[in-house]
Formats: C-alpha cells, sequence, structure tokens
C-alpha cells in the first residue's frame, strides 16, 4: 500500500501574510510539520503541495518531493477538495493523508497512530477532531444538552468533537468516487468514516497572530525541559519551600549590593581588564550573556560570603570558577574547588557555596533567565 503525505502550502494569506514562511521559535513554520512527517517514519512518499516554488527549495532541503498545482489552485477560493483532487490525479497512491502546516506542534507519534488507525481500521476518510466536552451551542441552540433540564457536571457529557483539520485521510478510490458522484470529497460523504482526536499542544492552530504568540510559548517551554511541579495549597513543601526567580534580587539576598545588568551581550569581552576594572574591597557581580537561551554571570565575593541552601526543579548548573576557593556544599558532602575548576550540579540537588581562603572568590555562572530557585523557607542565612 502506498501512503503518500501531502502538505499543502500556499504563499498566500490574508489574515496572517505568508504564514508559512514565518519564522516561529527561530524556524519557519513548515518547517515543523515536514519534521514531524519524516520522524513517523510511516510513508511511502512526502510532498509539498503548493502554489509558490519557494517551497521547492524546503523539499530540496529535506529530501522529500515538491508538487507544483495549477496557478487557479492558489487563490484564496479555492477549496480543500479541488487542490486534493488535483494532487490525487497527478500523484499515484493508495491513501493520502493531508497534514497542514498550521498546526506546528503535532507529533510524529500522532500522525503515526493517525495512519496505523486509518489502516487497522479499513476507513475510507479519517478525520482529526479535538473533543469538547462542555456545553455546546449551534447557531444559538443547544447541541449537547437542553435548555429544560437542570444543569449537568461537563464531566457527564458527551464530547462535541470539533474538526482539528490538522490530519486528514483519504483512500483514493473513495476520494476519486464521492468527487464523481457529488463534486466533493472532504468529509468523506459516502464511505466508513473514523474520527481521531488530538490533545493538548497538538490542537495549537495557527489562523491569527494570536495563534503564533500562542504557539510560540508553547514551543519555548517544550524546547527548555522545563516542567511544572504539582502543589497544591496546605502542602508541606508549598508552606516549608519558597521559590526565587528574579537573579538581581537573589544577587542582593546572598549579599551582593554591586550589580552590573546593564552592558549585557557585547561583542567581545575581555575577561582580564574586565577584573582589573572592579573593586576588590566588596563582593559585585556583572552579567556578560543574556539571551532566550542562556545566560552567563561574573560573581565576586569576599571570604565568608556565598550564596543560601537551594535547589532548581528544572535546570542542570555549572559553573567556571574565575580566581580564588570555595567550598561547595551539594546535598550534605562538600567540596573545596579553586581556579580553573568547573562544577557541575544536577537539577534538584540541594546546594550552596561559600568564598574561603584570603583574597576575593570569583565564579561564572551559566544559567537562564527565570530558572527557580527553591529555598527553605525556616532556614534564615
Amino acid at each position: 500500500m502506498k501512503i503518500i503525505c501531502m502538505i499543502p502550502a500556499r504563499i498566500g494569506s490574508k489574515r496572517v501574510p505568508k504564514k508559512n514562511l514565518r519564522l516561529l521559535n527561530g524556524k519557519p513554520l513548515i518547517s515543523y510539520s515536514i519534521e514531524a512527517a519524516i520522524k513517523s517514519d510511516v510513508f511511502s512518499e512526502i510532498y509539498i503541495n503548493s502554489d509558490d516554488n519557494i517551497f521547492a527549495e524546503f523539499a530540496e532541503k529535506y529530501n522529500i518531493k515538491f508538487y507544483r498545482r495549477p496557478d487557479h489552485l492558489g487563490s484564496d477560493s479555492t477549496n480543500n477538495d479541488e487542490f486534493a483532487h488535483d494532487f490525487i490525479e497527478n500523484v499515484q497512491g493508495d491513501v493520502l493523508v493531508q497534514l497542514l502546516p498550521t498546526s506546528p506542534l503535532i507529533s510524529p507519534e500522532e500522525i503515526k497512530n493517525f495512519v496505523e488507525e486509518m489502516i487497522q481500521n479499513k476507513y475510507d476518510s479519517l478525520v482529526s477532531v479535538e473533543d469538547k466536552q462542555i456545553a455546546c451551542l449551534y447557531n444559538n441552540a443547544p447541541v449537547n444538552f437542553k435548555l429544560l433540564e437542570s444543569h449537568k457536571s461537563s464531566q457527564t457529557m458527551i464530547p462535541v468533537k470539533a474538526y482539528a483539520t490538522v490530519l486528514m485521510g483519504w483512500t483514493y478510490e473513495s476520494f476519486r468516487e464521492n468527487m464523481q458522484k457529488y463534486g466533493f470529497a472532504y468529509h468523506g460523504a459516502d464511505g466508513k468514516i473514523g474520527y481521531f482526536t488530538v490533545k493538548g499542544f497538538s490542537t495549537i492552530d495557527i489562523d491569527n497572530e494570536e495563534d503564533f504568540y500562542l504557539a510560540e510559548i508553547a514551543l519555548r517551554y517544550i524546547n527548555s525541559n522545563e516542567r511544572f511541579e504539582t502543589v497544591y495549597y496546605g502542602d508541606k513543601t508549598a508552606t516549608e519551600e519558597r521559590i526565587e526567580t528574579k537573579v538581581i534580587d537573589i544577587l542582593n539576598r546572598d549579599g551582593v549590593k554591586v550589580n552590573d545588568f546593564d552592558s549585557e551581550n557585547q561583542r567581545v569581552v575581555n575577561l582580564p581588564n574586565l577584573l582589573k576594572s572592579q573593586n576588590s574591597n566588596t563582593s559585585w557581580s556583572k552579567r556578560l550573556i543574556n539571551s532566550e537561551n542562556n545566560s552567563a554571570t561574573l560573581i565576586s565575593q569576599l571570604p565568608g560570603e556565598g550564596n543560601r541552601l537551594h535547589y532548581h526543579p528544572n535546570w542542570n548548573e555549572w559553573w567556571f570558577i574565575v580566581d580564588g576557593e570555595w567550598k561547595w556544599e551539594i546535598e550534605g558532602e562538600e567540596f573545596i574547588i579553586k581556579k580553573g575548576d568547573i562544577v557541575y550540579i544536577e537539577k534538584n540537588n540541594w546546594h550552596r557555596i561559600t568564598a574561603i581562603g584570603e583574597k576575593p572568590a570569583i565564579r561564572l555562572a551559566v544559567s537562564k533567565e527565570g530558572v527557580p530557585h527553591i529555598y527553605k523557607e525556616d532556614v534564615q542565612e
């Protein structure tokens, strides 16, 4: 059986101009669907179907195929039936799976499961949907509840299935027959039709600017590997631990009073000259790098000074010791570290550092803006 993946990508778009080419978290929007299709490893061939040759560059880059649809099928008035039918009549196959690039967070596993469900159940058409398990209306009339009844908990309601559209599947044979008989085939018409539920991030569909912002935030969250812990008011962890995230406030509480966060991201910084320019009689910090990916901050403290006992729930931390000596405590174990050492601390490990010796100790802290620092409420340091 020849299973074809078709990624439609029109160059024109009214609500979000050229949205398939717009960068999302640093990559063109269409790249995400291409990569997911390739990683799913279920397709005989993968095509980009477009009215513009610029998308042939993506096909070449990813070693997939490009189908240039006729110009008259690239207008706003062209519907899905028309360009899908044109594709089926010109590209040989048995099953066509349409993957929309406007849902960039669809996973390879979901694509694979979609195809397997269609084949195993011998569907003529398979539609991706999102379950809405809450009271729904159509044309101001109830769909899954009655006006003349008492309130129902949403968890007892029959879900209304809304088209997700990210994935649509048709057999070539059924699509051709429905087009010949009715002039349309998108919803399945005659034949065995199935519905495949997608959830979570996969339901983000980009139609307007706000959708782009939502997808951007979701991708940054996914790529950061940050995961939120489940905590409830009244829990022991909620009452005995405190979260701090603002770096300059953290440094102030650690006794570092002179902090320069105003001259970061310079093209070149000469470290020896920078160190010579600092006051060695007081503690200080200077942030060198602060980007969406990471940050790097020089921190100098006098003997006896350091930071408070804490841990990071979602961040593996590392430090480069620029000068001096430090006593490091990691999960109750003590280490003496000196100039030239690199220290790595895994997330969730309690740790603190204290400057020792007879001169200031300086470390380069490599981290990221907003990393949670968890402190014990009952520890006064």
